[in-house]
């Protein structure tokens, strides 16, 4: 009786190839879209958004930009911090060279730079793959942590060595600064969320989206069959690369508003991301977002009911973190590569034929 099809039929090719076929799910999305838009930002006070919702929405950004080029292209990369480090430098410096200039516009900028820096060293993918690759992408990020650290063009010669966002608005309202209210930083975050998964999810459902897996698939098989692997990949490279930079200057600009590169941007964070793609789920784009839900209130969620309930130390709540979320990558790995996203999709399936066996 729930979530059927009958009756839900298609009479072009173009409504049976669009991103919800079933009534039910395109109507749930809309439902959620507007909660997420019109209630969310009247319910939430300071600690939701700076504990849960910021990082969620900057995290799931993240991991969708990592997810388009592990997930979907194959290409495995450990240098997501130093590309989301490229995102927070480059909006700082717009921010502060052109002060009349939106800050829209200067995010959206951040993420073009850093899909330039992305290409430039996703060059070596077309020599190398697997571990290599992985490497060489490491090798990126502790380059770029270590420019950002010396050079001091970078942080406008200050003493500390330290970047702020300045304080900027949108429609008059405060979205950088002390004086920002929790709800409109929120929506700001929200609107380039919903923007990048509505870009991601047609880009890997298009042309350009079976480039990249075929690459993943195959890549020698690819070739044969017309797919330029130069452009497929550098493509995957750009593209990941401008939603990480994007990710990076909201990480700057709206939740933290002053970082110091090593500390904000440092291997933890690419690690971070990447283990948010294989939790969620390789090659799904609701997989980042189920790998960033998990991987932000599973702290949250543990400081409040073993520490602040149980009265725990705070050490060895953040112990038991890290034990959680290594046994659920190797759990993961082994019984379902898939992740999140792939559980959802069965029980998806099951609502679906319920209440005959599967």
């Amino acid at each position: 009786m729930f979530y059927r099809e009958a009756g839900d039929f298609k009479t072009t090719y173009t409504e049976d190839s669009q991103t919800f076929p079933i009534k039910f799910d395109r109507y749930r999305y809309y439902a959620v879209l507007l909660f997420a838009f019109a209630v969310v930002p009247f319910i939430i006070n300071d600690y939701w958004v700076n504990a849960v919702f910021l990082p969620f929405l900057i995290y799931a950004i993240a991991a969708i930009g990592l997810n388009i080029l592990v997930g979907y292209c194959g290409q495995v990369s450990l240098g997501t911090g130093g590309f989301m480090a490229v995102g927070a430098y480059a909006v700082y410096k717009l921010m502060t060279t052109f002060p009349e200039v939106s800050i829209f516009l200067h995010v959206i900028l951040a993420g073009g730079i850093t899909a330039g820096v992305g290409v430039l060293f996703g060059l070596p993918s077309l020599r190398i793959k697997g571990f290599y690759l992985a490497v060489a992408t490491l090798a990126a990020q502790f380059f770029l942590v270590w420019l950002f650290n010396r050079v001091p063009w970078f942080y406008n010669y200050s003493a500390s060595g330290q970047i702020s966002a300045p304080e900027r608005t949108v429609f008059g309202v405060p979205v950088t600064g002390a004086e920002t209210a929790p709800w409109a930083a929120y929506l700001f975050c929200l609107v380039f969320l919903t923007a990048s998964a509505f870009i991601a999810r047609n880009l890997t459902r298009g042309m350009a989206g079976r480039k990249w897996m075929a690459i993943r698939d195959m890549d020698i098989a690819a070739e044969i069959i017309g797919v330029n692997p130069l452009k497929a990949k550098l493509s995957a490279f750009a593209v990941s690369s401008f939603f990480v930079g994007i990710s990076g200057a909201l990480f700057f600009a709206i939740y933290l508003g002053a970082v110091e590169v090593g500390e904000a941007f440092g291997i933890n964070k690419s690690f971070l991301v990447l283990f948010m793609v294989i939790i969620g789920g390789l090659g799904s784009i609701f997989g980042s977002f189920a790998g960033a839900a998990f991987l932000v209130l599973l702290p949250v969620l543990l400081k409040n009911t073993l520490v602040g309930g149980l009265g725990w130390p705070t050490d060895l709540a953040a112990h038991l973190e890290f034990i959680i979320v290594g046994a659920m990558i190797i759990i993961f790995l082994i019984a379902e590569p898939h992740g999140l996203a792939q559980l959802w999709r069965v029980a998806k399936e099951k609502l679906r034929l319920w209440p005959f066996p599967h």
